[in-house]
């Protein structure tokens, strides 16, 4: 599959993983749409990316406004015409103890990574049921199969995104509308940066695992992969991917593992 010509929507565009994809689609001559709450940002990821590509557009969407969204999307459509591809991709992490954590922490992230990427994809969702047509990719995280120290509110969030979209996956088996699940480990982004610690300020600081994780653009083109061969769910790190099996298969190691591994 080319990307070439699709009109891909891209959440969380203005670093990460999000810049990442804008960078590697706009060079596969794709029609882009960036979103994020952070419009100057977002600019200047549209300016590198129209040094390959002209069709590149700002969206600005802060997905913890809820009910905006709805409208945002019809504007989207109105003005880009059919979406082809939306990458939920926008969300924040966490670095705190369950113990240490403020309940509006836990219910900040569930209205940013949970809900406002439900509220997105409900919207869009009628646009590719009257086409019979369109793709659903949803980044989500080795977090949202296992859980771990320190990310107890962000796997939660995780696990979420897991159940609804293998559901929706299941209901719309007959409507010629895929969905994808990429669950990355360790990528170095600025992802532990910015994630909120247990009174919600940010960390402000790079994880020692997070700097030694995949280099961002290596992880695009891996998930690209993924996306053009329209993989239902896959696993893209390094040996922290093995995690995932060893619950699976020797659920016993596992929990005797998970309580000791380095997380930070």
């Amino acid at each position: 599959m080319t990307f070439k010509n699709k009109v891909i929507w891209i959440t969380g565009a203005s670093s990460g993983i999000g810049e990442a994809l804008a960078y590697a689609l706009a060079k596969q001559g794709a029609v882009l749409i960036l979103s994020s709450r952070k419009t100057a940002v977002l600019k200047q990821v549209q300016q590198t990316c129209q040094k390959t590509c002209q069709e590149v557009y700002v969206q600005t969407l802060d997905l913890e406004q809820h009910d905006k969204i709805p409208s945002i999307v019809q504007k989207v459509i109105q003005e880009r015409g059919p979406i082809d591809i939306l990458i939920n991709n926008g969300g924040i992490s966490q670095r705190s103890l369950a113990q240490d954590t403020i309940f509006e922490v836990d219910k900040r992230l569930m209205d940013i990574n949970y809900l406002g990427t439900i509220a997105l994809t409900k919207a869009l969702l009628p646009h590719f049921l009257k086409r019979q047509k369109g793709h659903f990719v949803t980044v989500t995280s080795l977090t949202g199969v296992f859980g771990t120290p320190y990310r107890s509110a962000y796997a939660a969030t995780k696990h979420a995104l897991h159940g609804f979209f293998d559901s929706l996956r299941a209901e719309l088996v007959n409507n010629s509308i895929d969905v994808t699940l990429i669950s990355p480990g360790f990528i170095k982004t600025n992802v532990s940066i910015n994630a909120f610690v247990g009174d919600g300020q940010a960390q402000g600081s790079m994880d020692n695992r997070q700097s030694n994780g995949i280099q961002v653009d290596v992880f695009a083109q891996k998930m690209l992969q993924a996306i053009a061969k329209k993989k239902k769910e896959v696993y893209i790190g390094k040996k922290e991917v093995i995690m995932v099996y060893i619950k699976r298969f020797i659920p016993w190691l596992y929990y005797k593992m998970i309580a000791r591994v380095a997380v930070r």
